[in-house]
């Protein structure tokens, strides 16, 4: 096995479209610079994501460009070009008459907004993974990576190898990418997301957490931890970064090591 970094993919806006980088600077919370460092809310205050707003905004696509910060939005009627920091409320006007309600747009440079506050770091899944989950479905490589939102890909490695990357019970493992310390906290719980054709929300196909579910058990590798597994709908790793390893950076081509 040669197991390194084989992409890194960042998400500018929480639950909009992923953009692939050579590196990735690593921040004081754990998180990668850039990552989901937007989001919307409606006026109750909840997120508005793939889980509640479905393909409304599933269908809205963008291209954000990192060295000058402004980000394109798209869908299948108009497009036009923000610049978030300073353009908040147009963005929050042409995101809101998509959502059909008003919305608001949050920015956290310093951590972002991560799915799992206990385990803010980069979520990790190795290409065998998303290839194979991809076979199950006749998904593209491509689609199954839009569906599951992994920040980094490992190469080099089987099917399922990130498994390796926490420990029994509580305990977190610990893995270097170039040298930068990881640590690996559990296998990430799904929702309903990954139910959800990338490109249209829609959900395709159906029972798709179940079925999903059925071929992980089937084929969960001899070296995972069965006392993670309350189910098995999940898929990825969660995971903390020292605060000892802030101002790092990660880099496509890093070799990965297991430290215990």
């Amino acid at each position: 096995m040669n197991p390194h970094l084989a992409r890194i993919r960042i998400f500018p806006f929480k639950s909009l479209d992923g953009h692939d980088v050579a590196e990735a600077v690593v921040l004081r919370s754990g998180a990668l610079a850039h990552d989901r460092e937007y989001r919307f809310l409606d006026e109750e205050g909840s997120v508005v994501n793939g889980k509640r707003a479905g393909e409304r905004i599933m269908r809205i696509r963008s291209v954000f460009d990192f060295g000058f910060g402004q980000v394109k939005l798209s869908d299948r009627q108009d497009s036009a070009a923000f610049f978030p920091h300073r353009e908040q409320e147009p963005i929050e006007s042409w995101v809101g008459e998509r959502m059909g309600f008003a919305v608001r747009l949050q920015h956290h440079a310093d951590g972002g907004f991560p799915d799992d506050t206990d385990a803010p770091g980069p979520t990790v899944v190795s290409t065998a993974s998303l290839k194979t989950v991809a076979s199950w479905f006749g998904f593209t490589l491509e689609e199954t990576r839009r569906r599951f939102r992994a920040n980094l890909e490992v190469g080099g490695v089987p099917a399922f190898w990130e498994d390796r990357l926490y420990g029994p019970g509580d305990e977190k493992g610990r893995f270097r990418i170039g040298d930068v310390l990881v640590e690996g906290v559990n296998p990430c719980q799904r929702c309903a997301v990954p139910g959800r054709n990338p490109e249209d929300g829609s959900l395709t196909p159906a029972h798709f957490a179940k079925m999903f579910a059925e071929k992980r058990r089937e084929t969960l590798p001899a070296w995972a931890e069965p006392g993670r597994f309350d189910h098995y709908y999940r898929l990825t790793v969660n995971t903390c970064i020292p605060e000892t390893e802030a101002g790092k950076v990660l880099e496509v081509g890093d070799t990965i090591d297991i430290v215990n």
